[in-house]
């Protein structure tokens, strides 16, 4: 079955046309030159109908590239009448004025001898009872009256708001309720660019526009650029080949020169850059070509990962231990089930400890909401396969549970009296700790 794809015509020599996919370098061919519509030039873009073969693919014919339309103008309506004419408005900012007022809008305001007009339906009878007529306010007590305040007086120091709120939350946090929780945004470290424009500076004005595609997005961001000069360029048209031969060439020193820069950041940031962040650096450290100084700085990082992850592992193995000597088996299994690395294990000796002490805690005389946090706790743990229960709690919902468990636990399926268990649900994938690993 025939299919469309947009060609781009290459060279033309001896009544024969090379062709390629426009925009990418495969597929190409070539075909006959009575094949292409007149008149044709190199660069110019086709419409192809082609079909695939053992050869390859086969151009059955051409016709141009149909123009954009915009269907927007199209279903555009057109609104034809006479413009009605609007007020004029006229804005007017008073001197040390905060508020913009329109002089057209609104009622005018009223000068300091005038009275505000009488609304309607405004008493109009005699005054109050309970106010005798002709009474007032009285006098003003002395050093009350309003005037112009003199120049240069001191207002005194205005209170610090901040006092008040940490007062506020002080106060809270003796009532009981303590303070709202804040949540820090996470500060991410400042790439550097002294390699990139170290190596900019040795380039020669003809790569320089290549370098800087190279840095935006690699090959791809320089055959965009490219086709984006085709449909904007003038009369000249623009050759794709030794610009991509310049991208090839460039592209180890610009990968290298933006690995560098990641590098460099990451060492200056230290302990404050997130795990996984190192892991992606060292990781790309395996994707460049190194020079002397690249492998002196992927070293240096390696050795951070390891020490990193190393201390990680230590705490995490004395937090599991510590929580199976005081006896807080769920804790323990709780730990246990979020390394700090995906490829970390229990240590074999404190997994058969563990595993030990659940299987004596899960006793059919333990509370059944108490069995069910155990056993939650369980089968999320790697050691679940190992745990034995040694009873389940006389309970509908204890039994319910053990029975969707004893396809991760099959020690519950002897005690619920199951020949063969049932086979066990899917899991979600691990979420992934801070730390960089699953949690």
């Amino acid at each position: 079955m025939p299919r469309r794809i947009d060609i781009e015509l290459t060279s033309h020599a001896e009544g024969v046309w090379t062709w390629r996919a426009a925009g990418a370098k495969l597929p190409k061919g070539s075909l006959a030159a009575d094949q292409v519509p007149t008149p044709a030039s190199v660069g110019d873009v086709l419409r192809a109908e082609v079909e695939s073969g053992l050869d390859g693919l086969e151009i059955v014919s051409l016709s141009p590239v149909p123009a954009k339309t915009d269907d927007r103008a199209a279903n555009r309506i057109e609104v034809i009448g006479a413009p009605r004419p609007a007020p004029d408005v006229s804005v007017t900012l008073a001197p040390g004025s905060r508020r913009r007022r329109d002089r057209d809008e609104g009622p005018p305001r009223r000068g300091a001898g005038e009275r505000p007009p009488r609304r309607e339906g405004a008493r109009t009878g005699p005054p109050r009872r309970d106010r005798p007529e002709g009474a007032g306010r009285g006098p003003r007590p002395e050093g009350s009256e309003r005037g112009p305040r003199p120049e240069g007086a001191d207002r005194g120091p205005r209170p610090d708001r901040r006092e008040g709120a940490e007062g506020r939350r002080e106060e809270s946090g003796r009532r009981g309720e303590g303070p709202p929780p804040r949540r820090e945004r996470e500060r991410k470290p400042t790439v550097s660019t002294a390699h990139r424009n170290a190596m900019l500076a040795t380039l020669g004005p003809e790569q320089l526009p290549v370098a800087e595609q190279l840095l935006r997005g690699g090959i791809p961001a320089v055959r965009q650029a490219i086709a984006d000069a085709r449909k904007t360029g003038g009369a000249a048209p623009v050759n794709a080949d030794p610009l991509l031969a310049i991208a090839e060439q460039l592209l180890p020193a610009v990968n290298l020169a933006s690995w560098k820069d990641r590098a460099s950041s990451a060492q200056s940031a230290g302990k404050e850059l997130r795990l996984r962040e190192l892991r992606a650096v060292v990781a790309a450290s395996r994707t460049v070509t190194l020079d002397d100084e690249g492998r002196e700085m992927a070293k240096a990082l390696r050795d951070a990962l390891d020490h990193r992850v190393t201390a990680l592992r230590d705490d995490w193995v004395a937090r599991v231990t510590g929580a199976v000597e005081a006896g807080r088996v769920a804790d323990a299994l709780r730990t246990a089930t979020r390394p700090p690395d995906p490829g970390t294990r229990l240590p074999a000796e404190l997994a058969v400890r563990l595993s030990e002490v659940a299987s004596a805690a899960m006793t059919a005389e333990l509370d059944p909401a108490e069995w069910l946090t155990l056993l939650d706790a369980v089968v999320e743990c790697p050691v679940r396969r190992t745990v034995k229960p040694v009873g389940i709690p006389p309970a509908p919902e204890t039994h319910e549970a053990a029975r969707r468990a004893a396809g991760l636990v099959p020690e519950l399926a002897k005690l619920l009296g199951l020949r063969i268990p049932p086979p066990p649900p899917r899991r979600p994938a691990p979420r992934l700790s801070p730390t960089g690993g699953a949690g």
